[in-house]
């Protein structure tokens, strides 16, 4: 699939570290001051525009999005996938035992676009027979993926869930095979979820119902230009056992466990964020966090 061409913004400094955000205050000679005044939420339209999906058709959902069990041969983990037929005016996923963590590689629903994006998207994730999923680390929400990254996984994602607890947000790094989730508690069944990269940056945002937007993670972002954006769902880590320590056997078959999960998602949609140039998004003196909300949510959202 051909990747939609996003406009790419350049930030000049520098911050040490890989996946943290800093407050050290700007300076004359290094980034400026963002102010929520100046900030402009992100635009839609365009080809990235285009990328959108409400789900509210009988569309052939494979028409616009790719699997990756289908694009990479992997190993197909979906129990069921389907537009405005389980749940009117939704896509519904039903994933098999899975996991995205460390190597291991669960279902992904994507697209592929390139330069600096906003994903935003309406959510919902209940275990297959309960409001709230019973089994350890039964997730689901967004990705963004380096393609075919399978010896070294490269790819950030926020999703919501059971991960060690009921009622969390779980966004998560993975560099090189190496994944540092981290556990944030939400309410709610709906959940809306952002997935963004900016600049040099990559952030996942999130909002309880009737709530009001947090960030959940700044990370540093190392990740080239072309991305796989797009919906995943997993379930079941603690069957995975004595395979925990060998993505390569995990990978090769279907794990048996029991699946826990019923995402639905209310639509995606794509936009393309706008960052000055003096503008740092992976520091927090420089983008506070009331602006960097601003910059990467929808007007209105």
């Amino acid at each position: 699939m051909r990747a939609k061409m996003v406009g790419i913004l350049t930030v000049a400094s520098v911050v040490a570290g890989c996946g943290t955000a800093t407050t050290a205050q700007p300076s004359p000679t290094g980034p400026g001051v963002l102010t929520l005044k100046d900030a402009s939420p992100p635009t839609p339209g365009g080809e990235v525009g285009s990328a959108s999906d409400e789900f509210g058709g009988a569309t052939d959902l494979l028409s616009v999005w790719s699997k990756l069990s289908d694009t990479e041969k992997d190993v197909d983990r979906i129990t069921k996938l389907d537009v405005n037929t389980t749940a009117k005016g939704s896509l519904y996923l039903e994933p098999k035992v899975s996991a995205w963590f460390d190597g291991f590689r669960g279902p992904f629903v994507y697209q592929e676009l390139a330069g600096n994006i906003v994903m935003y998207a309406r959510v919902k994730v209940q275990g297959r027979k309960t409001a709230k999923p019973r089994q350890k680390f039964s997730l689901g929400g967004l990705m963004a993926r380096l393609p075919g990254s399978y010896a070294k996984p490269n790819w950030v994602s926020v999703t919501t869930g059971t991960a060690d607890k009921t009622n969390q947000i779980e966004v998560k790094y993975t560099k090189d095979g190496s994944s540092k989730p981290v556990e944030l508690p939400v309410k709610g069944a709906w959940v809306d979820l952002v997935l963004a990269r900016v600049g040099r940056a990559a952030v996942a945002l999130y909002k309880e119902d009737g709530g009001v937007w947090k960030v959940g993670r700044r990370w540093q972002s190392d990740l080239p230009e072309v991305l796989q954006w797009g919906m995943t769902a997993y379930t079941d880590w603690e069957s995975y056992a004595a395979l925990r320590k060998d993505p390569a056997k995990g990978n090769a078959t279907q794990v048996k466990g029991t699946a826990d999960v019923r995402m639905t998602v209310d639509f995606v949609r794509f936009l393309r964020p706008e960052l000055p140039d003096y503008a740092d998004p992976l520091n927090t003196a420089s983008v506070p966090d009331e602006v960097l909300i601003k910059v990467l949510t929808p007007s209105g959202a």
